[in-house]
């Protein structure tokens, strides 16, 4: 199984990739969309922040929204002082944030991006499941570099139906 991201600066920079709904290629997705947001030129505080919530997004994905044999999408849609990330997963089931107590290890994700975020959301995704998103302010910090219009990835992120990890 491959990762293919799609950058188009015609379609306003947008940029997608799929991955396999694993722990592993949540760093494959920081990774990723760090690389797409420096190349736009943005802050890198702003980077930093985007990066965090991308990792929240599909962690929520992998551990939630997971279901054997399937992909989820990470897609980036970034403007001039503002980047919407998208996370697209299986479950139809919407997110909803937790009351993780002091001594809990997780269950901050959701409080967490919205924290950091102007705005997130979900809507549902056709043919199945949903999009959880969140729109980040971002600054520029350098001009954005001339960026292939194309690239694919081979993910050194797949999996196996058993759910391991190659």
């Amino acid at each position: 199984m491959h990762a293919m991201a799609t950058h188009n600066p015609a379609t306003t920079q947008q940029w997608r990739m799929q991955f396999a709904s694993t722990a592993r290629c949540v760093s494959l997705v920081r990774t990723q969309v760090r690389k797409a947001l420096q190349e736009r030129g943005y802050a890198r505080s702003d980077i930093d922040d985007a990066v965090l919530v991308a990792s929240e997004l599909a962690t929520n994905a992998v551990v939630h929204g997971h279901f054997p044999g399937h992909l989820f999408e990470v897609g980036l849609a970034p403007s001039d002082d503002t980047c919407l990330i998208e996370v697209s997963d299986s479950s139809p089931r919407p997110p909803r944030a937790l009351a993780a107590s002091a001594d809990n290890e997780s269950g901050r994700g959701l409080q967490l991006v919205n924290a950091l975020a102007l705005r997130v959301g979900q809507h549902p995704r056709k043919p199945v499941g949903k999009t959880v998103w969140a729109t980040m302010r971002m600054a520029h910090g350098r001009e954005p570099k001339n960026s292939p219009t194309h690239w694919q990835v081979t993910a050194a992120c797949t999996g196996t139906a058993d759910g391991r990890v190659l």
